[in-house]
């Protein structure tokens, strides 16, 4: 059994037809209900139910509360190189592009790792681009070893293993998996990843289960939104969140919506979600997961995101540098994956949480 056998139930159905028959009282109906079934959590993805923008952000707000308190984690990532082997046209990692390749040896990593805990942030989120003869698991486990001196929670965003890698990592101390789809469509996948090992949409779409049964504390999914069309990406995300979360009962499960930003290479999406929408897939996706955590990143905007604090997000990244290293003094840091939006320090964006009458919490787990 594998998500992708749900993914084949929605294989003929027509996502439009769909849309065009859902009426107001669908969308109203779905609103009143407490537990939603697939069919009320698409309905509310529709363009009928954009005009419901307020009611959708006053049950999310209500539902957030509810499950998570006025709080929102915060987190940081640490690029730790961005040589890849992979041809993914929307990325400035893409292996075609001619750019700065930096790897940062466990010396300069230590640097970083400083200069991030003297922020105050306790929670790190990992990255590298997928290339596994220049940052093998070996390489890795060192590197995870050495941040867990300064960092009481260490996830990884990095290419798809096999389970008894992700073992050794959970291991090493790693207790969280970011891990993104990129397009649930399969044939859009095809088109957007031209070469190397992240072709293989089974491999990757199977990855959070593996990690999950390896024993990770949180995964988290996601699309990115501009490869596919949106409303049925944001659909199989849920999906998706919900299949884990039904299946892996003591693993947090998570999710976050990236958006297209301007990278290496200039790729322009064929699919867009504006600002209204965005709004409206993240309030669809908390009624339909009330305890799934929603992450926000810096992609987008400063005004946005404080925005969101109210409508379902549980989790921000803040002070991000995307490209390699980056926050240690005086290291230089490779060509970043993409462009950041919100590029205010970790305590303007702990400020304006507060501003909104949350709480901002730098560290929310300790592992035994």
């Amino acid at each position: 059994m594998s998500f992708y056998n749900e993914i084949e139930r929605y294989r003929a159905f027509d996502f439009q037809s769909f849309f065009d028959r859902v009426t107001p009282g669908r969308v109203e109906a779905a609103l009143a209900k407490e537990k939603l079934s697939e069919n009320d959590f698409l309905a509310l993805l529709s363009p009928t139910a954009s005009a419901y923008l307020e009611q959708l952000a006053r049950k999310a707000h209500k539902l957030t509360g509810q499950y998570f308190g006025h709080t929102i984690q915060l987190f940081i990532p640490l690029y730790i190189s961005n040589y890849c082997a992979n041809e993914c046209v929307y990325c400035g990692f893409h292996r075609g592009n001619d750019i700065r390749r930096k790897k940062l040896s466990l010396a300069e990593i230590e640097v970083e790792a400083k200069a991030i805990a003297a922020t105050g942030m306790r929670h790190l989120l990992l990255l590298t681009g997928e290339a596994p003869a220049i940052t093998p698991i070996d390489y890795l486990e060192d590197v995870v070893r050495l941040l867990k001196k300064y960092f009481a929670s260490v996830a990884i965003e990095i290419f798809p293993l096999d389970e008894e890698d992700y073992q050794r990592l959970r291991v090493a101390g790693v207790d969280g998996l970011t891990l993104y789809q990129e397009t649930y469509d399969e044939n859009r996948y095809g088109l957007v990843h031209k070469a190397g090992r992240k072709t293989d949409y089974h491999y990757r779409l199977d990855a959070p289960e593996r990690g999950a049964r390896a024993g990770f504390r949180m995964v988290n999914v996601g699309p990115l939104l501009g490869l596919g069309e949106v409303r049925s990406e944001v659909f199989f995300t849920g999906l998706h969140a919900k299949y884990l979360d039904d299946k892996f009962l003591q693993t947090e499960i998570s999710l976050s919506l990236p958006r297209m930003n301007p990278a290496e290479g200039n790729y322009q999406p064929e699919f867009e979600a504006d600002d209204r929408s965005f709004v409206q897939f993240m309030t669809a996706l908390r009624c339909y997961l009330p305890r799934a955590g929603i992450t926000v990143s810096t992609r987008e905007s400063a005004a946005f995101r404080d925005n969101l604090i109210r409508l379902g997000a549980t989790r921000f990244s803040a002070g991000s540098c995307t490209g390699v290293g980056g926050y240690g003094e005086r290291q230089e840091t490779g060509t970043p994956q993409f462009e950041i939006t919100d590029e205010r320090s970790v305590d303007e964006v702990v400020l304006a949480i507060r501003d909104a009458g949350y709480q901002p919490v730098y560290k929310d787990w300790d592992m035994i």
